[in-house]
């Protein structure tokens, strides 16, 4: 059989029904003297009972029994329920309180379903503004609880009883996820208030939407790459001063988590109710950096003084030369730093400060006065250098008869002066190379001194630096009510 012959057999099996008159009778019916002013109850001191109830996809459920429109489905050949426009029915006045939408009534009027029993279902979806206060204390590990308060706005609770039509709250069964929010639940509850203009209760039913943020985001695009950035400034203080490159580092490190606080800033809503704890973690991080960058100047600042401008004082020898490389486990080359030697050190500057310490026979020789010449020789020379060996005897006989000799002797006066001028000129170029040669030295000491300072100075803030984002870190997320919600 064709197609078409096919579609026209099963039209005429269809049978015809017989309730269009019906319909349009009983429409007559129940609305030629309905009133839609008029709140449908028997009995007037009895309050009409609505049941709200509401499913998160944008759709409300009202239900009410109106005492207008019964009737016996036998009556009118079977139609059992009608769908009417609202505007032609009397429907309650329930409206969202904190509503924020321009038109106060964000929903769209559809049909109500009346059955032969009475009973009026009113289903309009609607997209609802509402106030709502946010708290960003916990951002972003926060929950939000939104309120949606709905009640009528001109009976009071004498007059119409609005009752939960789930006690559980919300239907949650068609809610389509969110990738920002996570849905804890929809409860509900039923509240009766006595406002201050009206001596009548008044009832209402407030859903609370309760959220959670999903972290998953925030955590692996702001926090995580904080806390790299962070180690690279704790990675700053490893650097050798003398690369160049270590001021720089840290400035720029300092404008990276600038940028992206700026990211987070955009993120929030502009109150100042609260500071959120992702903003407090990125202003302890930034004021880490910032201080690391001031103590990288003092370590630069260490690294390149020098004898001819700076004086190492006595504390700093005792902190940074001492106690403090003790503590972290440092040593110098050549110089092991232990209690015990840090106590002796002490003690032998202490024994110093009391009495001048020997020196050797080289200062000895050098410091001897100009008029040593005139000094008559000691009366027993022998005894004297006795155990020094005879070398040494024979040296110091020779070098006494090269003094003392001539001066008795006329015919060598001219000699005499010659020998003495080059030996003093002999003595003061000594004199002066051993001073230049000691200044030296102390000055290559005091510049080491210093240049190990620094490099204490550096090792103190890596690990102070290091502690501080690791307690810092761990209380931010310890603190959280959650950390990772995907």
């Amino acid at each position: 059989m064709p197609p078409v012959l096919a579609a026209l057999v099963l039209l005429a099996l269809i049978p015809v029904t017989e309730q269009g008159p019906h319909e349009k009778r009983l429409l007559n019916a129940l609305l030629a003297s309905y009133n839609t002013l008029e709140r449908p109850v028997a009995n007037e001191s009895e309050p009409l009972e609505v049941k709200f109830g509401l499913t998160l996809q944008q759709i409300i459920d009202v239900e009410w029994n109106d005492y207008n429109l019964r009737w016996n489905d036998s009556d009118y050949g079977g139609v059992k329920d009608l769908r009417i426009t609202p505007n032609k029915l009397w429907k309650p006045d329930v409206l969202m309180y904190n509503s924020a939408d321009e038109g106060f009534d964000g929903t769209y009027q559809t049909n109500v379903v009346v059955r032969n029993n009475g009973s009026c279902l009113y289903v309009p979806p609607g997209i609802f503004k509402s106030t709502c206060k946010i708290d960003i204390t916990w951002f972003p590990f926060d929950d939000q609880h939104c309120d949606m308060k709905f009640g009528s706005w001109t009976y009071d609770g004498n007059q119409l009883d609005l009752v939960l039509k789930d006690e559980a709250g919300g239907d949650l069964s068609d809610f389509i996820t969110n990738g920002e929010w996570y849905l804890i639940g929809m409860p509900g509850k039923k509240n009766t208030i006595t406002y201050a203009c009206c001596p009548e209760p008044y009832v209402d039913v407030t859903f609370t939407i309760m959220i959670r943020r999903r972290t998953l985001y925030y955590f692996f695009n702001l926090i995580v790459p904080c806390v790299l950035i962070s180690s690279m400034a704790l990675l700053g203080f490893t650097l050798p001063p003398d690369s160049g490159e270590k001021l720089t580092l840290g400035v720029t490190i300092l404008l990276s988590l600038t940028v992206f606080l700026n990211l987070v800033a955009e993120t929030l809503p502009q109150v100042s109710d609260a500071i959120p704890l992702l903003g407090t973690y990125f202003n302890c991080i930034m004021f880490m950096v910032a201080s690391s960058v001031v103590l990288t100047v003092v370590v630069l600042n260490y690294h390149h003084r020098t004898a001819d401008i700076h004086e190492m004082p006595q504390w700093i020898k005792t902190v940074f030369l001492q106690w403090l490389p003790w503590i972290l486990r440092m040593s110098r080359p050549g110089k092991k730093i232990t209690r015990k030697t840090i106590m002796m050190s002490n003690r032998m500057r202490e024994l110093e400060l009391k009495e001048r310490s020997s020196k050797s026979l080289l200062a000895n020789v050098l410091d001897i006065d100009d008029d040593f010449r005139h000094a008559p020789p000691p009366p027993n020379s022998t005894a004297s250098t006795g155990n020094l060996g005879p070398g040494c005897s024979i040296f110091r006989s020779d070098f006494r008869r090269s003094f003392v000799r001539p001066s008795t002797m006329e015919d060598v006066g001219g000699g005499l002066g010659s020998h003495h001028r080059e030996l003093h000129l002999i003595l003061r170029e000594l004199q002066f190379i051993t001073a230049r040669m000691k200044k030296a030295d102390e000055e290559a000491e005091l510049i080491s001194d210093w240049k190990f300072a620094a490099m204490v100075v550096d090792r103190f803030c890596l690990f102070v630096f290091t502690l501080f984002t690791i307690i810092a870190t761990v209380a931010v997320l310890l603190s959280a009510p959650h950390i990772i919600v995907q």
